[in-house]
C-alpha cells in the first residue's frame, strides 16, 4: 500500500503541481525518484502509475506536471520546451531532496518515452541524479527526426512553422494550437488513430486537453538527445522493445553512455508501456531492481 500527497513546489517563479508517493510502512528516509512521462502528457497519464507502483516498492516517487501543463501554473501553456522542462526537473529534484521523508543523497530518475530525454539531460548536468531509468525511451537526434517525421523537407517545414508561431506569439501573445492525436485533422503533431491518447478509458482523460503548441516544433526537432549520452556517467537502464518507438534511437545513444548501462529488450508496442499489462509490471520491476543497485 502506498499514501499520496498533493504537493507544490516552485520553479523559478513557477508553481508546480505534484503527486508524491510514499510507501505505508516507511520509517527511515527513503531513496527518492523524480517520474515524468511522455510529450505533451499530464501526471495522470502515466507518471502517476508508475510513481506509485515504484512506492509499493519502496520508493519515495515523484510526478508532476511541467509548466504550462495539467494542474501546474505557468504560461504559455502546452509549449513543449526541452529547456523548459529540464529546468523543471531540476527544481523538482531539489523538492524531493528537501523532503523529510527523502534522503537527499540517493535520488534516482525515471523518464518514460519522450521524458527519457529530458531526464536525460538532467542527468548529464546535474550530478543529484545517482541513478537513471528510462522506459520505452524516445531519444532522437536530426537523423532519428527526419526518419520518423517524413524526411529532411518535412522536418524544415514543421520546424519552419514552429518559428512563424513563435514570431506570432512573441508580437500577439496568441498560440496556435493543433490537435497531439486526430484521426481526421491532418495539421495534428500525430495524425493517427492511436487508441491510447484517443481512449477516455486510458489517455484521452479530461485533465489532457489534447492540444499542442505549433511553436513546439522549433524546438522539438532540434533538440539532440542522443549526443548527450557520452556525457552521462550515472548508472542508466533503458527498457525497450523492437516493437515500439525508435528503437535505433535507443541503441545508439545506450552504445554512448560513459557509466554502467543496461538494456533490456522485452515485448511490446509503444503504447503498451504506458498503462498495460505485462509490460508495465515488466518494467517497473526492471526499474525498481536497477534503483536498488544503484541508490542502495
Amino acid at each position: 500500500m502506498t499514501r499520496t500527497h498533493k504537493v507544490t513546489f516552485d520553479s523559478e517563479g513557477v508553481h508546480l503541481t505534484g503527486n508524491l508517493f510514499l510507501p505505508d510502512d516507511s520509517g527511515t528516509a527513503l531513496p527518492g525518484v523524480v517520474v515524468a512521462g511522455t510529450w505533451t502528457s499530464v501526471k495522470e497519464m502515466m507518471a502517476d502509475r508508475y510513481a506509485e507502483r515504484l512506492a509499493a516498492r519502496g520508493y519515495a516517487a515523484l510526478s508532476f506536471d511541467f509548466t504550462g501543463f495539467g494542474e501546474s501554473q505557468g504560461e504559455p501553456r502546452d509549449v513543449e520546451d526541452p529547456a523548459r522542462k529540464v529546468r523543471d526537473i531540476r527544481h523538482a529534484l531539489t523538492f524531493l531532496a528537501a523532503h523529510p521523508a527523502v534522503d537527499g543523497d540517493r535520488l534516482g530518475a525515471l523518464g518514460i518515452c519522450a521524458a527519457a530525454m529530458y531526464m536525460s539531460d538532467s542527468a548529464a548536468q546535474d550530478p543529484r541524479i545517482r541513478s537513471l531509468a528510462l522506459v520505452a525511451p524516445w531519444l532522437h537526434d536530426a537523423a532519428v527526426c527526419e526518419d520518423a517525421y517524413g524526411g529532411a523537407e518535412e522536418v524544415a517545414e514543421r520546424i519552419k512553422a514552429g518559428l512563424e508561431a513563435r514570431s506570432r506569439y512573441e508580437e500577439t501573445g496568441e498560440v496556435d494550437y493543433v490537435p497531439v492525436v486526430s484521426t481526421t485533422d491532418e495539421r495534428a503533431a500525430m495524425p493517427y488513430d492511436i487508441d491510447f491518447y484517443l481512449n477516455p478509458a486510458r489517455g484521452g482523460i479530461p485533465a489532457w486537453p489534447n492540444r499542442f503548441a505549433v511553436m513546439s516544433w522549433a524546438d522539438w526537432l532540434t533538440y539532440d538527445a542522443i549526443a548527450l549520452a557520452p556525457g552521462i556517467d550515472q548508472p542508466t537502464l533503458l527498457v525497450h522493445s523492437e516493437d515500439a518507438a525508435i528503437p535505433e534511437g535507443a541503441r545508439r545513444f545506450h552504445a554512448q553512455l560513459a557509466g554502467p548501462r543496461d538494456l533490456l529488450w522485452t515485448q511490446g508496442t509503444q503504447f503498451d508501456f504506458y498503462d498495460t499489462e505485462p509490460q508495465v509490471t515488466v518494467a517497473v520491476d526492471t526499474v525498481a531492481a536497477h534503483f536498488a543497485r544503484s541508490l542502495g
